[in-house]
């Protein structure tokens, strides 16, 4: 067996194992990481890949017409989800400009909060690669990494005799129970409001004097200032609310450090295509998510084009929901009329759901599983996948495109 697959199922895309045709799945090799492989088990049972209007089984060409119809009927399209890679992000751009949809991504509120950061103060950002080679301190600030990354610290190189991690703090949280081995761990309560705690330890790095302070800060700003290459990490997922304000403290450290030191940040978020999705629509308009795509421009508003404000405020009148990664991430209960394009396996589920009427179903295949395709990494770097096996299941990128194809033939 070629350890040459990369795993898709979050932004971390680790590369390096072997997956193993099984009597019944696909057997994964080189990792007991538990989301790769609760991601392949949603995909072990290899549903017939049926397409389907309103609940009633239809060809694939009856529910793509159908879909089209529908979708040029809506005067303010929602496009959400957006589970896919970077193929399917440009051909679900250009469809989104043709309806003058708005779109968002299912987990759109977590990738805010370091977008309003960047755009009010830029940011401190460092690599996989950077911190394994120089990290000597890593603070993992409102997170444990690895409930959610499994493979994080392996990534960062802590598990080798030769990392360059000399300490390793979880501030604002405890230790998750595995941690890794040789490398000392402190834990840092701080007083249970990130915010204020991170307001602290600014203050403490900074020149002004200020009042009584917290000990366990104090420290924690001076192993800062004498570490040789400090890499604070978080995760957008767990922010508290306005979690931008947490990352623009975060970047003041990180800046007041490189002053006299080295020091980066590192997130930990853009999983299911997350970070593709935002790469791809900001390049190609010029704008991130939650934008409204017209022929005259395009217009973006954080706030009130967040995709579940839309749907709660009733301010558009259908939804297509795409979604090509684990089949249980369903679109949000709605009357709405949707499109939903999804694994074989989330029509079911939909089913179950009572959510098959108004609906018209169209299965994809998944990147990494069964297509090839490319994503972005959560540090930013893009990386090919591999299809693991082959369904005879069109991407998102051909299914947009051919949605697009006949609204340009009906108009």
């Amino acid at each position: 067996m070629e350890p040459d697959w990369t795993c898709p199922f979050c932004s971390l895309l680790c590369d390096g194992f072997a997956l193993e045709r099984g009597p019944q799945a696909l057997v994964l090799h080189g990792t007991d990481c538990p989301r790769a492989r609760a991601g392949l088990a949603a995909h072990a049972q290899r549903e017939a890949p049926a397409a389907w209007i309103d609940g009633s089984v239809a060809t694939f060409e009856e529910a793509l017409a159908e879909a089209a119809r529908r979708l040029a009927q809506w005067r303010q399209p929602l496009l959400a989800g957006l589970g896919t890679d970077m193929a399917g992000a440009r051909a679900l751009y250009r469809l989104a400009a043709r309806t003058g949809a708005l779109y968002d991504h299912a987990d759109g509120e977590a990738l805010m909060h370091g977008l309003r950061a960047l755009q009010d103060r830029g940011q401190w950002y460092t690599t996989l690669a950077e911190i394994r080679a120089r990290a000597d301190l890593m603070v993992c600030v409102g997170t444990q990494a690895v409930a959610h990354y499994p493979e994080f610290f392996r990534r960062c190189g802590l598990d080798r005799a030769d990392t360059p991690c000399r300490r390793l703090v979880f501030f604002g949280g405890e230790a998750p129970a595995r941690v890794p081995e040789g490398v000392p761990v402190q834990c840092i309560a701080g007083t249970g409001e990130l915010l204020a705690d991170l307001q602290q330890l600014a203050a403490c790095l900074g020149k002004a004097p200020g009042g009584r302070r917290d000990p366990e800060l104090a420290a924690l700003a001076t192993a800062l200032r004498e570490a040789r290459y400090a890499v604070l990490v978080w995760e957008a997922a767990t922010l508290p609310a306005h979690g931008a304000l947490a990352v623009e403290l975060l970047n003041l450290i990180v800046a007041t450090l490189n002053a006299s030191t080295r020091a980066g940040s590192f997130a930990l978020g853009g999983s299911d295509g997350a970070y593709a999705v935002q790469q791809v629509f900001t390049w190609l308009s010029g704008l991130p998510l939650r934008t409204r795509a017209t022929g005259a421009g395009a217009e973006h508003d954080p706030l009130r084009f967040a995709g579940p404000r839309l749907l709660d405020d009733h301010a558009v009148d259908g939804l297509l929901w795409v979604w090509s990664f684990a089949p249980d991430r369903l679109p949000p209960p709605t009357k709405l009329p949707r499109i939903v394009l999804g694994p074989p396996a989330m029509g079911p589920r939909l089913r179950q759901a009572e959510a098959a009427e108004h609906c018209v179903f169209l299965p994809v295949a998944t990147p990494g599983l069964n297509a090839a395709g490319h994503l972005f990494r959560t540090d930013g770097v893009v990386v090919p996948l591999v299809a693991a096996r082959d369904d005879g299941l069109p991407g998102v990128d051909r299914i947009a495109a051919r949605l697009l194809e006949k609204l340009e033939v009906s108009a």
